[in-house]
């Protein structure tokens, strides 16, 4: 890869930036329109991006951060960590965005230009200052965040640098989402659910779960990070699942805000899914730039630090604009993926330290990667992997040995078994192959969430 931007890409790159400036200087004419901001801080953040991983790839290589892709036959060495670069360039362009989402707020509790028809009650303090009711509850919720995001993306980087094992690592995110458990603990503080239509009979409307649910918003903070970590192996897997699920969740707060009923006063539901915008656009900005160098055949690789600040963005979404449960619909390959590996992840199966698809030279495709057995699985095991390779639809694969005992079989993922059922494919394919099924599935998910969720509750929260 060059380490320098063609005149092309350079002249492209320059345009993208001064046309988001000018769209960004122009929001201050009138109140700051922090949609269009953060749509024009994209843009930039895309720039920036894509600049930073052509100018730093080899810095990371002198470094050390580097590696083999194993999938090609010439097996390149190319810089590895760039997920990095991502994080930082997001979490600068997030911090430079603050005041935009509360311009009018800062307006009106100054006594310096801007909108003068912004009418609010104003609370005299002792040092004579002057100040309005400012929403200090929207900012703490953005800026516990950022702190959670920064959080994540510290330790992903000591991941990348120290190679943590995976059980100890597991549970990294759910220390980064302290910060925002907290706020919402103080600022919002709701640990009731609703209880389906067909169960109010037994239940009530309602269920106050309590600490169950913080300790399930834990969980969701520890699950998407890992998932996406889990789900990798290939050329671009990491960065176009992620792109997936934003853009699925973009347009879940589209159709919520579109559902949301006009009115003088702003829908409870409003604000939730605009913080999420503001916070998945930026990050479709500077994934697509990532995603420019690392699909097939890659040049640089994302490293874990990117699986954990992706996952982390959802997590935070999803909890902070309150629609968790409808995060999880856009992660159903994941959680397929997450309960399929768990035979491996949890040592029941031997698990090699990489389990991604195994690389045939002479074909150039990949073929499903396969586990060592040192020693015969016990009777029930050898029970129960010979029925799941012998399904119309076949759930791994095996081989025996002359006595007719397990010797090797296919790793636990959807990649592999992707393999399975279709036959050796090129890596690109296989990419395809599993974005798609993961669109459609969340499509559907999304479908499920916005036309079918009256027939088992009483009200949509939407409206």
């Amino acid at each position: 890869m060059s380490n320098t931007l063609s005149r092309t890409e350079t002249l492209n790159i320059l345009a993208l930036s001064i046309i988001c400036s000018a769209v960004l200087a122009n929001t201050f004419q009138g109140d700051g329109e922090p949609l269009i901001a953060s749509l024009a801080f994209s843009g930039i953040a895309f720039s920036f991006t894509y600049s930073l991983i052509r100018w730093l790839g080899p810095t990371f290589i002198e470094a050390g951060l580097k590696g083999r892709d194993m999938s090609k036959s010439r097996k390149p060495e190319i810089p590895e960590t760039m997920g990095a670069v991502c994080a930082v360039v997001y979490l600068l362009t997030l911090i430079v965005f603050i005041p935009f989402p509360f311009y009018q707020d800062i307006v009106a509790a100054t006594s310096g230009g801007g909108n003068r028809d912004v009418i609010v009650e104003r609370l005299p303090l002792a040092d004579g200052r002057v100040l309005h009711r400012f929403p200090h509850s929207k900012l703490a919720s953005y800026l516990s965040a950022l702190l959670s995001l920064q959080s994540v993306v510290i330790l992903g980087i000591a991941d990348d640098l120290f190679d943590i094992r995976w059980r100890h690592k597991f549970f990294i995110p759910a220390f980064a989402a302290i910060p925002m458990l907290v706020v919402y603990f103080v600022d919002y503080g709701v640990t009731t659910v609703v209880v389906p239509v067909q169960l109010e009979a037994y239940f009530g409307t309602l269920i106050d779960v309590g600490w169950i649910y913080y300790a399930y918003m834990a969980s969701v903070a520890i699950f998407c990070p890992n998932s996406i970590n889990i789900l990798a192996g290939i050329n671009g897997i990491e960065v176009t699942q992620s792109l997936v699920i934003a853009a699925l969740l973009l347009l879940n707060d589209v159709l919520s805000l579109y559902a949301a009923p006009a009115s003088p006063n702003p829908h409870p539901a409003t604000d939730p899914h605009l913080f999420s915008i503001y916070l998945l656009l930026p990050f479709i900005g500077v994934s697509m730039a990532l995603w420019w160098h690392n699909w097939y055949p890659a040049k640089v690789f994302v490293g874990d630090t990117y699986c954990y600040f992706a996952g982390m963005v959802f997590a935070i979404v999803g909890i902070l604009g309150h629609f968790s449960k409808t995060l999880l619909l856009t992660f159903i390959p994941q959680i397929i993926n997450f309960l399929y590996s768990a035979p491996q992840l949890f040592r029941v199966i031997p698990c090699p330290r990489h389990r991604l698809p195994r690389f045939n030279s002479r074909t150039g495709l990949l073929e499903p990667s396969m586990t060592e057995w040192q020693k015969p699985p016990s009777k029930v095991l050898t029970g129960v992997l010979k029925l799941l390779a012998s399904l119309p639809i076949p759930l791994t694969a095996i081989k025996q040995n002359e006595q007719g005992a397990i010797v090797q079989s296919t790793n636990f993922t959807i990649l592999n078994l992707w393999l399975v059922w279709f036959g050796p494919q090129k890596e690109d394919r296989l990419a395809v192959g599993i974005v798609g099924g993961q669109l459609l599935l969340g499509v559907m998910g999304l479908f499920v969430r916005h036309k079918l969720a009256l027939l088992v509750f009483r009200e949509d929260n939407r409206r």
